[in-house]
């Protein structure tokens, strides 16, 4: 098992390492670029997604197999107490076109005592059409690879969307991460200066300086810190399990983690301050882009040609077919006498409902089921419009939260660096600097959330403009 556990997180370093994680001391540093380039390449919901594309096309494939030419060839012979009853011999090649005519061509060979009375004893050959009605304009074969083909996109589309959703959740988790490692960071070197603040006070304790009360004051603030440091250890530890289950090998298999993973501690420096976020117009441009809208818009293309082919079903059913012969297997010279006046076959079939109630049901049917679909692709873009607005909005005003943040933060610290400058030369007590120390770092922990909440709210704006995917 230890073996096991060895290999993988050697698997996982390399991997980031190949993805662009540089080595910092003892620790491998993952930066949100790398991650997300994980995630894109062997997530399960991405290879999934793309599976989902590949067998669509295949299905595009199989519809186009509906106008590939047929060549068949049968033998149908008696022969009994030495006497041929019968042998039937034919060939034929079918070639279906795009516009619902149906050509045909081929030989037969009769011969034999006891043929049925409508065959032509012999050799023949026929060359023939068959149109209808019903298919002259649209049919059943063109529907279904057009609907093929549409599906086609549509996968595409909802391969988009469940990658743009799986990126915010992936962001979402590493971003939690980062911001965890960072107030790890905060704490466990809040510790080591109290840890060097508790030393210095029983320094000054034993000489004299001090009253015994400021070293237990020192020993209770640094437990505190312990405790905070404990906790953050623990959160951290947790948001990086969390984040394991977004990376994947590229067999297919988990990652596991390392604790000798951690975030770029620079990017969560790289804030609002440094991202050039897209205009509200720009991004609202994108909503007839974005994959929900799109695959609704397909799913519209898919109901308008099952309308189309229902409406066909309300032309009266008018089917004609037509061959020429030939007495033998060659081209007669005199095409007219021939062919259309002597040697033909002629079939017609029509037939209509008298009140053709089911051909008007299911075109109405069809009609408003694609109203509804309307209906739908409205809402949804009016829905995708009002969320880019929103965190457009959130974007914005966290930005702002965290420059004014960051000059409370920068002042908290000149206040805590004077009070610890009069603490060291006796002008001030441990009371008052331990207040300014807990004001610090929680403004310091305040800075971090607020920076982690301004890049989840940046992906989230990303998110809604389906430009994750």
């Amino acid at each position: 098992m230890r073996r096991r556990r060895n290999r993988i997180v050697a698997t996982v370093l390399g991997l980031l390492v190949w993805m662009g994680v540089h080595a910092a001391d003892t620790a491998k540093v993952l930066s949100q670029e790398a991650f997300v380039n994980i995630v894109r390449a062997y997530h399960p919901v991405v290879l999934q997604s793309g599976l989902q594309v590949q067998r669509a096309g295949a299905e595009v494939m199989k519809a186009r197999g509906a106008f590939d030419p047929t060549a068949g060839a049968d033998l149908d012979r008696k022969t009994f107490d030495g006497k041929q009853y019968y042998s039937y011999f034919r060939s034929e090649l079918a070639i279906p076109t795009w516009y619902g005519i149906d050509l045909k061509g081929g030989i037969e060979e009769v011969i034999g005592d006891r043929v049925s009375e409508e065959s032509t004893l012999g050799k023949t050959a026929y060359a023939g059409v068959k149109v209808s009605t019903n298919s002259l304009l649209f049919d059943k074969r063109r529907a279904m690879l057009r609907q093929a083909q549409t599906m086609s996109d549509l996968s595409e589309a909802e391969r988009r969307l469940a990658v743009n959703d799986l990126m915010l959740d992936a962001i979402y988790a590493y971003w939690s991460w980062v911001k965890e490692y960072q107030v790890y960071n905060v704490i466990r070197n809040t510790v080591r200066i109290n840890e060097e603040r508790l030393g210095f006070v029983r320094t000054e304790f034993f000489q004299g300086a001090r009253p015994a009360i400021d070293t237990t004051e020192a020993l209770a603030q640094l437990q505190s810190f312990y405790l905070q440091l404990n906790a953050s250890r623990l959160a951290f530890a947790n948001a990086g399990i969390e984040l394991s289950n977004y990376l994947w090998l590229e067999d297919g298999a988990p990652a596991g983690w390392s604790e000798e993973i951690v975030p770029d501690s620079l990017s969560v420096m790289r804030g609002s301050e440094e991202a050039d976020v897209p205009s509200l117009i720009a991004l609202l441009d994108k909503t007839p882009l974005h994959p929900k809208v799109q695959s609704i818009g397909f799913k519209l293309d898919f109901l308008e040609i099952d309308k189309r082919l229902k409406s066909q079903y309300l032309i009266p059913k008018l089917s004609v077919s037509g061959n020429v012969l030939s007495k033998g297997y060659n081209v007669p010279t005199d095409f007219t006498a021939t062919f259309l006046e002597r040697n033909h076959k002629v079939g017609v079939d029509f037939s209509v409902p008298i009140f053709m109630r089911e051909a008007r049901g299911n075109y109405r049917s069809a009609v408003y089921k694609l109203q509804e679909a309307g209906l739908e692709k409205s809402r949804t873009e009016l829905t995708v419009e009002n969320k880019i607005r929103s965190y457009y909005n959130e974007v914005m005003a966290l930005k702002q939260q965290n420059a004014i943040m960051k000059q409370a933060y920068n002042n908290y610290q000149k206040l805590y660096n004077g009070e610890q400058m009069r603490f060291e030369i006796g002008e001030s007590s441990l009371f008052l600097l331990n207040t300014r120390e807990n004001k610090l770092l929680e403004t310091n922990q305040k800075l971090i959330e607020l920076r982690i909440k301004w890049q989840q709210a940046y992906a989230s704006l990303l998110w809604a403009a389906g430009i994750l995917g």
